[in-house]
C-alpha cells in the first residue's frame, strides 16, 4: 500500500498479490479501510483504450472497462520532493505498453495535479483511442444515503455574453438515478474544437452534501475535453481527460518508443464546499502562473473597444481619448481591432501592417502619444487566423493553415494557422517584433475569434490529434515569446471567455472575460469571475455611456474594482461629475489592488444568475474583506442580507463611492444593505485588533 497525507489530501494506492493497481481511496479525509476487494477492482489508477482491445464493460457511452487498462501489472513507483511539492509517479506496464500516472501536489494547497504518460516499448504500433488524465472511483464511500442523494454536482455554463454562469444540481435534476447497481446514465460534459470554453468552462465540482467535503476541477488545454461521473459497482466515478476518440475526433497512432502524455488537470479537494475548492484552486492558480509583473502591480487598462470606437480607431480620435484616460488615472491604453484596415477589417487580418488612411503620421505616432502620456500603450492582435481576403493567404503555402478531408478548413471568413509549422511560428515571431521593437507596444489585446473545429487531419493521425498538437505547439511559441519579452503583457482574450482556462492562463497574465455591452448583465458575469480564474486576471469592463447618470457611472465601476478594471467609454464627454466618479473609482482601486492579488473569493448571496435581483462577491485578504453589492432589477426588495464572517471588532464602512450615503446595519454575522434600483456599491469590512 502506498499511503500520502499531504495538505490535506489523503491517498491510497493499493498494490495487490497480482500486481494489480488500485487508487482505493483520493479524499480530505483518511481511509476506512473497509472496501470490498470484489468492489476494489473496479478502482483503476488509470483508464486506457486501445484499438483492437476488448472494452470489456456493460458501459454504454461510459470509459469503463477500458483495455489494455485492466491488464495492466505494477512496475514501480517513486516519491519524491520537487520545486512545487511532494510528486508521486506511479509505472503499469502490459506487453511493451507502459502507463506512468503523475500526482504532483502543491506544498500547503490541498490541490493535485494528474496527468498520464503512454510510452510504446512494443515492437508494433498502438493506437490510442482514450485516456484519462485522472480517474478517481468512490466518490461516494462514507456516505450512508444513496448515493443519488448526498451530493450537488456544480457544472460551469459558458457562452458568449454569458460567461461564468455555474449552476449545482441534485443528480435526480440531471436524469441520473439509482436503478441498478451500474448505470448507463453519465452526467458528462464536452468540448470539441479550440474554443474550449463556448458552451462549459473546462472545470466541474461534486459536493457531498452528507459529509461536507468537495471535489472541483479544472482541464488545462485550449483544445478539446471531456469529464464523467457516473458508477459502476454501486460506487460513483469521476473520470477527467483531453481529447477521446469517442467524443472529440481524437486517435493517436504510438510507433515503437514513442510517448503520448495526456492534458493535465487540476483537482481540489477540499473539507467543505464548493467555496472552499475554488479558494485551493485560487491558490494554486496562482502557485502555476508565470511570475510576472502585471499580477504584482495591476495596472489600469484604458480599451478603446466596448461601447466607445468599436473597432474605428484613427490618430484623431485616439488622442482625446489618450488624454481622458490618463486623466482618469488609467496605466495602460490599449487600441483595439481596426487599426490594420481602411475600412471593415473581418476577413482580411492576417498581415498587420497599420492602415496609413487611419493613420495618416503612422501608427508610430500615436503610440509615441499614449507613451509620452506616461501610459503603456498596447494594440489588439489575432495572431491564428488568416481572413479569406488577407494579402497573404495565396502567397504562402498551403500547409499553413488547418485542412480536413483533403480540403482548407474555413471558419467564419477565417483561415486557422497551424502551429505546428515552424513558417508560420517564424512569421508570428516577426509580427511580434513589429509591434514590440518598431511600433514600441508594451501590451497585445491577443484575440481569437474563430472555433476551428474538431482540428485538422493534415500530417495528423486524426483530426484531434492535430488539433491537440497544435495547441501544444502553440503554447511553446508563447513560452518563447515571454522569454524574448518577458515585460511584454499579452491579454488573452477569445471573444470574451471561449479560452478561459489555465494552460493559457498560466502564461498570459490577464483575461479579457466577456463581451458583455450591458452593464447590468456584467455585474453576474463579473461577481462569478474567480471561480473561473484569479481575481487579479480578471478584466472586466467599466463604460460609462454617453447619456446616464451619476449612478450608472457607479455601477460601471464596481463592475471592475475587485477585479481587474477594463475601462473604456467616451470619458470626455460624460460631463464632469460623472467623470469624477470614474476618477474616484480608479483612485479607490489603486488603494486596494495589493490586497486583491492575495485574497480569496467569497460569495455572501452565492454564485450569481442573471435572473437575481441582488448580486454580491467578496474578496478575503487576511484581516480585511472587500464586498461589492449590485442591485440589478427595478422591482423587488428594498434590501438585502449578506452572510459575511464578521468578527465582533469589525468596522464597516462604504469604500466607494465615498460622497453618496448608503443606508447599512449588522446583524449579528450578517450585513442588511438597503440599495436603490440598478445602483451598485463597494463595502469594506476590517478586524480591529482588541
Amino acid at each position: 500500500m502506498i499511503q500520502i497525507e499531504e495538505n490535506g489530501i489523503f491517498l491510497n494506492v493499493d498494490i495487490t498479490e497480482n500486481q494489480e493497481v488500485r487508487l482505493l481511496h483520493l479524499s480530505s479525509r483518511p481511509f476506512n479501510d473497509a472496501l470490498d476487494a470484489k468492489k476494489a477492482k473496479w478502482y483503476r489508477l488509470v483508464e486506457l483504450q486501445m484499438s483492437g482491445f476488448d472494452q470489456d464493460d456493460h458501459h454504454g457511452n461510459k470509459h469503463t472497462g477500458c483495455n489494455p487498462a485492466k491488464m495492466m501489472k505494477y512496475e514501480d513507483h517513486i516519491d519524491y520532493r520537487n520545486e512545487w511539492g511532494r510528486k508521486l509517479e506511479i509505472s503499469q506496464i502490459y506487453e511493451g505498453i507502459k502507463v506512468t500516472t503523475h500526482f504532483q501536489f502543491y506544498d500547503g494547497i490541498s490541490v493535485i495535479k494528474s496527468w498520464n504518460e503512454v510510452l510504446n516499448q512494443s515492437d508494433e504500433s498502438r493506437t490510442l483511442e482514450y485516456l484519462s488524465s485522472f480517474a478517481l472511483t468512490g466518490l461516494s464511500e462514507d456516505s450512508c444515503l444513496p448515493r443519488d442523494q448526498d451530493c450537488l454536482i456544480w457544472l460551469p455554463h459558458n457562452t458568449w455574453f454569458g460567461e461564468n454562469q455555474w449552476r449545482c444540481y441534485t443528480p435526480n435534476e440531471l436524469g441520473y438515478d439509482v436503478v441498478n447497481d451500474f448505470s448507463m446514465k453519465r452526467i458528462s460534459l464536452t468540448s470539441t474544437g479550440s474554443w474550449t470554453c463556448d458552451e462549459y468552462l473546462p472545470m466541474g465540482s461534486y459536493e457531498n452534501t452528507e459529509l461536507h467535503k468537495t471535489i472541483t476541477w479544472q482541464i488545462e488545454t485550449s483544445g478539446s475535453w471531456h469529464w464523467e461521473i457516473s458508477d459502476i459497482s454501486s460506487a460513483l466515478y469521476l473520470q477527467i481527460s483531453g481529447p477521446t476518440y469517442q467524443e472529440n475526433h481524437f486517435i493517436k497512432h504510438l510507433s515503437k518508443g514513442e510517448k503520448f502524455i495526456s492534458v493535465p488537470c487540476a483537482v481540489a479537494i477540499v473539507e467543505g464546499d464548493f467555496e472552499k475548492s475554488i479558494g485551493e484552486l485560487t491558490k494554486y492558480r496562482r502557485q502555476i502562473r508565470r511570475p510576472n509583473k502585471d499580477n504584482e502591480k495591476l495596472p489600469v487598462i484604458f480599451n478603446d473597444y466596448m461601447n466607445c470606437l468599436m473597432g474605428d480607431p484613427t490618430t484623431a480620435v485616439l488622442k482625446p481619448l489618450a488624454e481622458i484616460a490618463k486623466e482618469a488615472g488609467c496605466e495602460y491604453f490599449c487600441i483595439d481591432c481596426g487599426w490594420y484596415a481602411d475600412g471593415p477589417w473581418w476577413e482580411g487580418v492576417g498581415e498587420w501592417l497599420p492602415s496609413e488612411k487611419r493613420f495618416p503620421g503612422g501608427i508610430e505616432e500615436i503610440i509615441g502619444y499614449i507613451r509620452d502620456k506616461g501610459m503603456v500603450p498596447g494594440l489588439w492582435l489575432e495572431i491564428e487566423v488568416m481572413g479569406i481576403h488577407c494579402p497573404m493567404v495565396n502567397q504562402v503555402p498551403k500547409d499553413w493553415f488547418f485542412h480536413r478531408n483533403g480540403k482548407l478548413v474555413i471558419d467564419h471568413n477565417r483561415y486557422q494557422l497551424d502551429f505546428r509549422n515552424k513558417e508560420v511560428r517564424s512569421y508570428a515571431d516577426s509580427v511580434i517584433h513589429r509591434l514590440v521593437e518598431i511600433y514600441g507596444v508594451g501590451y497585445i489585446k491577443m484575440d481569437y475569434n474563430i472555433n476551428a473545429g474538431p482540428g485538422t487531419d493534415y500530417q495528423a493521425d486524426s483530426g484531434g490529434e492535430g488539433l491537440l498538437a497544435h495547441t501544444r505547439a502553440y503554447l511553446d511559441w508563447l513560452d518563447e515569446i515571454f522569454l524574448r519579452y518577458p515585460d511584454l503583457i499579452i491579454e488573452n482574450c477569445s471573444s470574451g471567455g471561449m479560452r478561459m482556462e489555465y494552460s493559457l492562463l498560466q502564461r498570459h497574465s490577464i483575461q479579457s472575460v466577456t463581451d458583455q455591452q450591458d452593464y447590468v448583465k456584467m455585474a453576474v458575469i463579473a461577481a462569478n469571475c474567480p471561480a473561473a480564474c484569479t481575481p487579479e486576471q480578471a478584466a472586466i469592463w467599466s463604460y460609462p455611456l454617453r447619456d446616464n447618470d451619476v449612478e450608472e457611472t457607479i455601477f460601471n465601476m464596481v463592475n471592475g474594482i475587485l477585479l481587474r478594471i477594463h475601462q473604456s467609454g467616451y470619458l470626455s464627454e460624460i460631463g464632469e461629475e460623472r467623470l469624477s466618479y470614474v476618477k474616484e473609482g480608479i483612485e479607490y482601486y489603486k488603494s486596494i489592488r495589493r490586497d486583491i492579488k492575495d485574497a480569496l473569493p467569497f460569495w455572501p448571496l452565492g454564485l450569481a444568475s442573471f435572473s437575481d435581483e441582488y448580486v454580491s462577491l467578496g474578496l478575503k485578504c487576511g484581516k480585511k474583506q472587500y464586498v461589492a453589492l449590485w442591485r440589478t432589477k427595478e422591482e423587488g426588495m428594498d434590501s438585502v442580507v449578506l452572510k459575511l464572517d464578521l468578527a465582533d471588532s469589525a468596522v464597516i464602512r462604504c469604500g466607494y463611492p465615498g460622497s453618496i450615503p448608503v443606508k447599512y446595519r449588522r446583524l449579528d454575522d450578517e450585513l442588511e444593505v438597503f440599495l436603490e434600483a440598478k445602483t451598485a456599491r463597494i463595502f469594506e469590512i476590517e478586524e480591529n485588533d482588541l
